[in-house]
């Protein structure tokens, strides 16, 4: 059970002044629903501004926080057309207009009396020779309250929401803040000199603070650190089944190529793991294209020839499918029982598949979450796949291996190769083999980087591509949660508008914010070639199966990182022609936007790309991935996971000698609050006694 002392951390968040109805769908877009996450939405950075006596004393483009006195009111000569300006006149004289557009000079009308002095902040700038407020932001009769906003925090809004309004929520949420037991091993917390959690919080929504930012990182990655070794541990002691083959089923398997070294390799690793009697918790990376399927269906054959059945979970549907037929082709000459389950089985056919699995008459079930349903049971179920294990979380695969009778090997598969340091910290528990080679033959990308402003020629080569009788990508940026969002899916369907103008009923839409089944469509009947062009957000980056796609253009492609590029790159190259990936690119690109690009041009290695896509992002961009099933982080930065996750690991190890099951008080008590708290209380749930 979650700490008591915790409670007021969970209470909804409409129980904060201000919250009504309407902000708490803004709100759930930030994934602040409760108080805690108001805690946790740090700022993305701070305003400083400079106090001036006059405006001699600052410079255009700086913030300032300076004395006006309002002179005279200017409507536009069009209302609602131009801007509401004021004009004012700061100690000396000199003449400042401060600028509203819209509503805000209802504000404007009452902030600021002609013939009153107040404190204005805000950014000052020139127009027309003329020094110039646009939108201050900060209007105080006084001083002091002025000067309280010299240093502000910026945090990341949604539509409908204000910085004030999610000051005001943050302010109140940090009253509701107990004084916490300390988790963190007393000298790690001595050296690094950081503060308690509660005064930690509290400094990092203040002001620029490494030592309180690195506080909740370190919880963070702590916490997440103790509850893979808590599943590991939990794991290791719980009754597997030992399974081996006898080749009966392998022998007979004829695969139309050759495996590689890494194939081969990984499924010795893999087997040799099913071997023991604990059960596996192993992690395949591959690369794209690497044949991780290949080797899953080795480690499925592995648990038919022991006697056992095998389940294999896909994050939608389209891809269960996907690997339905591929399994099916690959193991036809092994005669193998191989069935699909997902939520759209109704009636008769989805007893006879139940049936089926519970009399062991199906050997490998492909499926979605409908596979492990309470109403699904198995006759012997020895190995659960996890393809794309990414979209589900370490609580969610924890749940994946209860439906035998005792507790079946996990194999958990992706084909996004990860860094090293986020290997560590996301997948502690699990033991990592590589696909690190790909399949001889397979032919090289054609990445080419071009101006966006070359679209008139780009669709023309699209048009030639598909009069071929090929199809096409067209991938448009959409980041969910954000305030572009609603621009980004517009532009989306812009895009889609067009081409549909030019080329007809050959093109498809698809995008994150369709109905499943919709979207499930789209992708179906692209797949068929019912259509030639698919235009998609980034939904398509993974799994998605069609060799006679040749070419993907990625719009914008500067707004991706690489990983996701080289995802994206890999939905085309899947047959025997030549295929093509074009990249293109604003006008306007930062140096790490460039280097991207250029990195995609040269390289093909997703494994090495990896590495350089957390080199480049460097300290400033989270690992949240809330979006997916993974738990991820959403506080700690890349740079302090690289810097930190090592400590975190130690500390964690050293508790657990020292504190076992976290029973107890102490230190052990305070780990468990600190489990709850960063709501990896899956950990908690592993020891007897949850």
């Amino acid at each position: 059970m979650r700490p008591e002392i915790l409670n007021p951390l969970f209470t909804e968040i409409d129980s904060l002044e201000g919250v009504g109805p309407k902000l708490k769908k803004p709100l759930a877009k930030l994934w602040l629903e409760r108080v805690r996450d108001v805690l946790y939405h740090l700022p993305e950075r701070f305003v400083t501004r400079r106090a001036v006596q006059d405006l001699d004393d600052a410079h255009v483009g700086e913030q300032v926080v300076v004395a006006l006195t309002t002179m005279e009111h200017r409507s536009p000569r069009n209302p609602g057309r131009g801007p509401y300006r004021v004009l004012t006149q700061d100690a000396q004289g000199n003449v400042c207009t401060l600028t509203y557009f819209g509503r805000a000079s209802y504000t404007a009308k009452k902030q600021l009396p002609v013939g009153e002095t107040r404190w204005v902040a805000g950014r000052l700038d020139q127009y027309d020779q003329m020094l110039q407020i646009v939108h201050p932001d900060h209007v105080a009769e006084k001083s002091a309250d002025a000067m309280g906003k010299m240093v502000e925090p910026i945090y990341r809004l949604a539509e409908g929401l204000t910085q004030p309004r999610i000051g005001s929520f943050v302010e109140q949420a940090l009253a509701r803040a107990p004084e916490l037991p300390e988790w963190i091993e007393p000298t790690t917390l001595k050296r690094e000199g950081w503060p308690s959690w509660r005064e930690a919080l509290a400094l990092a929504h203040q002001g620029e603070n490494e030592k309180a930012r690195d506080r909740l990182a370190y919880d963070e990655l702590f916490a997440n650190a103790l509850a893979l070794l808590l599943v590991r541990q939990s794991n290791r002691a719980r009754k597997g089944q030992s399974l081996q083959g006898d080749d009966s089923l392998r022998g007979k398997l004829q695969l139309p190529f050759p495996l590689t070294g890494a194939q081969e390799r990984s499924i010795a690793e893999i087997t040799g793991d099913m071997a023991q009697a604990s059960p596996m918790l192993r992690l395949l990376q591959g690369d794209v294209g690497a044949g991780k399927t290949v080797v899953a269906l080795e480690a499925m054959l592995v648990a038919v020839e022991a006697g056992a059945q095998a389940a294999l979970l896909a994050p939608t549907e389209l891809l269960a499918r996907q690997h339905l037929e591929s399994l099916r082709n690959l193991s036809a000459s092994t005669g193998v029982e191989i069935a699909l389950l997902t939520g759209r089985y109704k009636g008769r056919a989805r007893e006879s598949i139940l049936m089926g699995l519970l009399d062991g008459s199906i050997d490998i079930v492909v499926g979605t979450h409908a596979i492990f349903q309470q109403t699904v049971n198995y006759k012997n179920l020895g190995l659960v796949v996890i393809d794309e294990q990414h979209r589900f979380g370490v609580s969610q695969r924890l749940l994946l291996t209860q439906k035998g009778k005792v507790t079946p090997h996990t194999l958990a598969m992706t084909a996004t190769p990860i860094p090293r340091t986020l290997v560590l910290a996301n997948h502690g528990e699990m033991e990592v083999s590589r696909l690190d080679e790909l399949p001889p033959g397979r032919q090289a990308i054609d990445t080419r980087v071009l101006p966006l402003d070359r679209l008139e020629d780009i669709a023309a080569a699209v048009g030639r591509h598909v009069t071929s009788g090929q199809q096409a990508y067209w991938v448009c940026p959409m980041v969910r949660g954000t305030e572009s969002e609603n621009e980004d899916l517009a532009a989306a369907e812009a895009r889609y508008a067009a081409l549909k103008e030019r080329f007809g009923d050959d093109v498809v839409l698809v995008h994150g914010q369709l109905a499943p089944e919709l979207k499930d469509a789209g992708m179906a009947r692209f797949a068929s070639g019912g259509a030639k062009i698919l235009v998609a957000t980034t939904v398509i980056e993974v799994g998605v199966d069609v060799p006679n796609a040749t070419l993907m253009v990625i719009e914008q492609a500067e707004r991706f990182g690489l990983a996701q590029l080289h995802q994206l790159r890999g939905r085309v190259g899947r047959g025997a022609e030549k295929s093509t990936c074009l990249l293109l690119r604003g006008n306007e690109l930062s140096e790490t936007g460039k280097k991207r690009l250029e990195l995609m041009k040269s390289s093909q290695d997703g494994f090495e790309l990896a590495e350089e896509d957390l080199r480049l992002r460097g300290g400033g961009e989270l690992l949240g991935t809330r979006q997916s099933g993974d738990e991820g982080f959403n506080i700690a930065s890349l740079e302090q996971v690289t810097r930190l996750i090592d400590t975190a690991n130690n500390d964690a190890k050293l508790l657990v000698e020292n504190e076992g099951g976290l029973e107890g008080s102490g230190r052990g008590e305070a780990a468990r609050t600190v489990l709850y708290l960063l709501e990896r209380d899956w950990g908690v749930q592993t020891l007897r006694g949850g």
